[in-house]
């Protein structure tokens, strides 16, 4: 009986958790001006006939702040990497030098900031929509108890809304600070 307590509070956990890790991969998606090889996590690349992340067919650095090179491994790609690159649509004019792919990023503008920030806000309603799903699914799992008396019910709602609780108050944060680095000039 209290095992079965343990596996839907742990359950709720875990989605609750999955929900968090997804927002804070979605937030290293949203650029907020400083250049960073995770802006180009989302390209992938026609290798070989097979959509292949970017990673993985080549270098990809950032000499300073404001510059991302892609280095491929094979320079037959090197087109292949700059059409990628366009086609995902990320706001970059890639340059082909013959060797590697640069990519100069440009400073964000107050609407761009602005359009970034909208953005990082639905990410973290939807992570909270996702919470408020887990706790209602253990919510229900706990009602399908019958074996349990209702102070127990009671106790383990309680424990569900305080994890709940928890973890909206650190998307909250977590946004904030996205907000904070995606506004600042």
């Amino acid at each position: 009986m209290n095992e079965e307590i343990e596996f839907i509070l742990e359950s709720a956990k875990e989605a609750m958790v999955k929900a968090l890790t997804h927002l804070e991969k979605q937030f290293v998606n949203i650029r907020a001006g400083k250049a960073s090889p995770s802006m180009l996590g989302s390209v992938t690349v026609d290798y070989y006939g097979t959509q292949t992340p970017l990673a993985q067919v080549a270098n990809v650095n950032t000499p300073d702040g404001r510059t991302i090179t892609v280095q491929p491994w094979e320079k037959s790609i090197l087109q292949d990497i700059e059409q990628a690159i366009m086609v995902a649509n990320l706001g970059f004019n890639p340059m082909n030098n013959g060797e590697s792919v640069i990519i100069n990023v440009p400073p964000l503008t107050e609407e761009r900031r602005r359009e970034l920030a909208k953005q990082a806000k639905s990410e973290a309603e939807e992570a909270k929509i996702s919470i408020r799903g887990s706790r209602k699914d253990a919510n229900n799992e706990l009602k399908k108890l019958s074996e349990i008396s209702e102070d127990l019910k009671k106790n383990v709602e309680t424990d569900i809304q305080e994890m709940t609780d928890a973890k909206i108050k650190t998307i909250d944060s977590l946004f904030a600070a996205k907000e904070k680095e995606i506004l600042k000039v």
